[in-house]
């Protein structure tokens, strides 16, 4: 049977794969996992939840807050939030965990549910496995007034907004700043913490209906974004994705600004005020070779993981690191949060401007990016690619083909149905044409 936990969390199409059915029984089984065996002098586990607008998040969380409550857990409905901030609402609340519900940047009909450990920190797969394994099990079945109750968190957005501000090494007076909040969860935040810190803010893609989350909007389609900043003359952009744990960004001449590009801005900000712990950065496999050389010119180490800031967080945690991500825009700074944060990483990269008097693409201009092509092969069996050992022979034979300036990156996606293929070399031309052929291959070699 294949593993029930994703890269990150349980997520698949809404009233299909994830019924009102499973999440309630995910959610007794988390009760036990993170909340009943962790309570201390029998206290009664308390639990923040909290969901992006999709139509869906409703019943999910439903169904959630109801397993929760009938397994003895206190529950704190935190409503429409970004998932950083259900992260930050869990350890400030000194909760037991958190439940968020969202599929982040995928479309409407999918939805997801991620746990969140004490202190609003991602669950390592050990915790993920045990909550798999209790499904199985019967659920513990208080009676009388040992059950949970069930109360909304009246101040969860002001508390998450006071955190955000406080972040910030100066204000954002005299910029003018796009936000594109994708009809996600950061539509009532983002725009209200940008002002607040003093920027100028053209808000778009903030109407959420419950169904045009990231629709045409966001941090996965940036037309919008690089029109408005255009027609407002505005310095720079910012675009979230559903869930706001993701920031990409666009510049005064409507260039986009990727996630590298941003923690390469961000790791030399940090060095330059004593803050970048040993110099390092930490990113993904996924990460572009010019990160890693435009931080070496710097002085910076940057220590790759494997796909998924889950992955970037374990490494950070273990050795101290203050900042981290990956490419799609998850950034982590580890003084101010327990997980990616997309309104703060465009706070804190609206600041960098401010602070330097430097337009975003001068700041940008630190990295070099190397052509790079992804693609996504979909209708294929993506868990016997590890295995296929004559595609393995078809990356070998591509990778002498690139040599020294380029690399290849094959592997199976942990949130969608498909297998990715990303090839970087010297030119865009020769990145186009093995990233064709591996993919070809692929769907050869691994057809259902």
């Amino acid at each position: 049977m294949a593993r029930l936990f994703g890269t990150d969390g349980v997520r698949g199409k809404a009233n299909e794969l994830l019924t009102p059915e499973l999440a309630m029984r995910l959610s007794q089984a988390a009760s036990v996992v993170l909340g009943l065996s962790q309570s201390e002098d029998g206290r009664r586990p308390v639990a923040v939840v909290a969901k992006d607008p999709r139509i869906s998040g409703d019943f999910l969380s439903a169904a959630i807050e109801a397993g929760l409550a009938a397994s003895g857990v206190d529950v704190k409905d935190a409503g429409t939030l970004p998932t950083p901030a259900a992260a930050f609402l869990v350890g400030d609340l000194g909760a037991d965990f958190g439940v968020m519900i969202s599929a982040s940047h995928n479309a409407a009909p999918d939805n997801g549910i991620k746990f969140l450990a004490r202190g609003g920190k991602k669950l390592d797969d050990a915790l993920e496995d045990a909550i798999e394994a209790c499904l199985q099990m019967d659920p513990p079945r208080p009676t009388g007034g040992a059950v949970g109750r069930v109360s909304r968190f009246a101040d969860a957005e002001d508390r998450y907004i006071i955190h955000l501000l406080q972040t910030l090494p100066n204000r954002l007076d005299g910029l003018k700043v796009v936000l594109d909040c994708a009809h996600g969860a950061a539509s009532g935040c983002s725009p209200e913490v940008f002002n607040a810190a003093g920027a100028e803010v053209i808000v778009i893609g903030a109407e959420p209906d419950g169904v045009n989350i990231n629709d045409g909007y966001g941090s996965t389609h940036l037309e919008q974004l690089q029109a408005a900043v255009l027609a407002n003359h505005a310095d720079l952009g910012i675009a979230h994705d559903g869930d706001a744990d993701r920031c990409l960004a666009v510049d005064h001449e409507g260039n986009v600004v990727d996630g590298d590009q941003i923690m390469a801005i961000m790791a030399l900000a940090l060095k330059d005020q004593g803050k970048l712990k040993d110099d390092t950065l930490v990113a993904t496999v996924m990460s572009n070779l010019g990160l890693t050389l435009a931080m070496e010119a710097n002085g910076i180490t940057v220590t790759q993981t494997g796909v998924g800031d889950r992955y970037v967080l374990e490494s950070m945690n273990a050795n101290g690191y203050s900042l981290g991500g990956e490419q799609s825009g998850h950034v982590i700074f580890a003084d101010h949060a327990t997980t990616g944060d997309g309104v703060l990483t465009g706070l804190q990269l609206a600041a960098r401007v401010r602070a330097t008097g430097k337009s975003l693409k001068e700041l940008a201009a630190v990295l070099t990016v190397l052509p790079q092509v992804l693609i996504n092969v979909r209708g294929v069996d993506k868990a016997a690619a590890p295995e296929c050992e004559p595609l393995q022979l078809a990356i070998s034979e591509s990778e002498e083909r690139l040599g020294s300036t380029g690399r290849v990156l094959l592997r199976p996606s942990g949130t969608e149905p498909v297998v990715r293929v990303m090839v970087e070399a010297a030119t865009q031309e020769q990145a186009q044409a093995e990233a064709e052929l591996l993919a070809t291959k692929v769907s050869e070699y691994l057809a259902l």
